[in-house]
Formats: structure tokens, sequence, C-alpha cells
């Protein structure tokens, strides 16, 4: 495999990074049923991403071979309610990831947890978050793999 660079996303990886989310919102669209399927969502789901991180001073992270961005993960530090313990209340959380299917099970998930890691742990914190669709299974696989444990569970109720 050729080598996995890692950076901050610049302006001019923005549509490959709206394909990569788009292609994960078919994915989960077959999970749960409730996620939109045009890439238009995709668009301004991206829109939303970069205005929340940009709040809250963090950033997308792509993963790079050559010069195709095949990997994307969003990443700030976050500071959880008052009731939760000092010492774990600020932590790091990726808010997002993903990677092109043809280049899922290469390690390039682990690489932007990894990184992920090393932000946070340079950030002085303890503790790292991620969400998965209990649905998404290989999501799910990887991030207990990588040593994230459940926590909060979300349960949902449609009518």
């Amino acid at each position: 495999m050729d080598q996995v660079h890692l950076r901050p996303a610049r302006s001019q990886d923005r549509e490959r990074v709206i394909d990569l989310i788009h292609e994960l919102n078919v994915v989960e669209a077959a999970l749960t049923g409730d996620r939109k399927r045009e890439r238009s969502a995709a668009e301004a789901y991206h829109r939303e991403l970069l205005d929340r991180l940009g709040r809250r001073r963090g950033e997308v992270i792509v993963a790079v071979v050559g010069d195709i961005v095949v990997g994307a993960m969003g990443f700030v530090i976050d500071e959880d309610a008052a009731y939760v313990t000092d010492d774990v209340r600020r932590h790091g959380t990726v808010t997002d990831l993903v990677v092109a299917p043809e280049w899922r099970s290469h390690g390039i998930g682990r690489q932007l947890l990894e990184e992920a890691e090393q932000r946070t742990r340079a950030a002085g914190c303890r503790r790292l978050a991620i969400g998965a669709l209990v649905a998404n299974d290989g999501a799910e696989r990887l991030y207990r793999s990588f040593g994230f444990e459940p926590y909060v569970s979300i349960l949902t109720k449609d009518w």
C-alpha cells in the first residue's frame, strides 16, 4: 500500500471530502433509513461541520495517498457539562470519521484515530470520545479495537 499522509484539510479538498460524506450517508441510509442520499445533503452537512468546528476551534484532518484524499476526520477539543469530573471534562472528540470504501480495512481509520489521540494527549486531556451508529458494525468494531468502550447510549423513538 502507498504511504498515507495526514494533514489538515485544505480548500482544494472540499469536493473530495463532500464525496466521502456522501458515500457515508448512502451507507448509513441503508442501515437506518433516516439519512438523505442526495449529494446536496452532504454539501450542506460539510458547511455545517466546518461552521461547528470553526466555532469550537476544531478542524478536519484528511488522510491522503499520493494526491488523493482517502479519508477524513473532524476533531475538536470539547468540554462536557459541569457535572462531569474535572479530570475528564475537557476531552478530545472525533466528530466524524469516514474512509473511502475502497480504502477501508487498510488501517486508515486507525491512523486517523491515532492522530486524534495524539492531539488529545497534546492538549493535556485524558479522554477521547467518538460516536457511531449502532447499526454500523464496521465502525464499532474499529472503535472497540482501538480501545473505545460504550459510555452513553442514545435511544430514539420515532412515530
